[in-house]
């Protein structure tokens, strides 16, 4: 009798958590500690040179991130989540994808791109790849 009353209660208790608990999915729920501010061009290239990039910016413009990730788009939150970044915390919001020549790395003599998407001033997502359409890929971290 005293475990099916466990469980009982231990069912409620879960299923209590997942109605009251609210889902990380906005900027206001995430933790300053893990953000990587970008609000200048400074703290975009900072960003690169801290993990060994030397990049220049070419471009940016402001795009959407998606509330469903297609497949492709899930593989990119999977790099952005080994990477630490809050891309998935910003489905949905309006942000600025900026490109810029990585000057310091060219394998097979490929020209390689740096790629940063900035929501509320906050790198939320990043990557290398070449320009030939991305046949080479990297995270930046």
């Amino acid at each position: 009798m005293k475990k099916y009353t466990f469980l009982i209660i231990s069912v409620a208790v879960l299923t209590a958590a997942i109605f009251i608990v609210p889902k990380r999915n906005d900027s206001e729920n995430i933790d300053d500690a893990e953000l990587i501010s970008a609000s200048d061009p400074g703290e975009r290239i900072d960003y690169f040179a801290s993990h060994g990039w030397e990049v220049e910016e070419i471009a940016g413009r402001n795009i959407t991130i998606p509330n469903d990730f297609s497949d492709v788009y899930e593989e990119y939150a999977q790099l952005q989540d080994k990477q630490g970044l809050p891309l998935r915390n910003y489905a949905g919001c309006n942000a600025i994808l900026y490109v810029y020549n990585v000057k310091n790395y060219a394998p097979e003599n490929k020209k390689m791109l740096a790629e940063l998407i900035v929501c509320d001033n906050t790198a939320v997502a990043s990557m290398v790849y070449s320009e030939d359409g991305g046949t080479i890929r990297c995270a930046v971290s």
